[in-house]
């Protein structure tokens, strides 16, 4: 076996770095990819704080009310507003309420479009191996 010529081992480092090159683009890609879900993450989690807040509003003032209306239940003219804003309030916590467990199913899995396009670059990576393999 002879020694590698100059022109192999120019061909090596640069392909070398061309692999070297490709990696780092894939990989700065799927950093971009998880910081978009992460980005989605923080927001849907903010939208649930907000959302338990205000069902929790809703439903202590409506409590608050309907205690109120009990008191003043033999009141003519009071009994009526009380009612309706303690309507008002526990319709506005059971709104929340619902709205608040539809947003905490999730479709899919955390980081599932990072994980998928993780799995079509092992895919790909794998495919290029066999190739290459059986080509020599």
């Amino acid at each position: 076996m002879s020694a590698p010529q100059g022109g192999e081992q120019s061909g090596l480092f640069a392909a070398l770095k061309n692999i070297s090159a490709t990696l780092l683009a894939t990989g700065k890609t799927r950093l971009e990819l998880l910081g978009n879900e992460i980005e989605e993450e923080k927001l849907r989690a903010i939208r649930l704080v907000f959302l338990a807040q205000g069902m929790a509003f809703c439903l202590g003032v409506g409590v608050l009310l309907f205690v109120a209306l009990m008191a003043a239940l033999f009141w003519e003219s009071r009994l009526v507003v009380l009612g309706g804003a303690a309507g008002v309030f526990l319709a506005g916590g059971a709104f929340c309420c619902v709205l608040f467990k539809r947003a905490t199913v999730r479709p899919e899995p955390v980081f599932a479009a990072s994980i998928a396009e993780l799995q079509e670059d092992i895919r790909q990576l794998k495919a290029a191996l066999e190739n290459e393999q059986t080509a020599r």
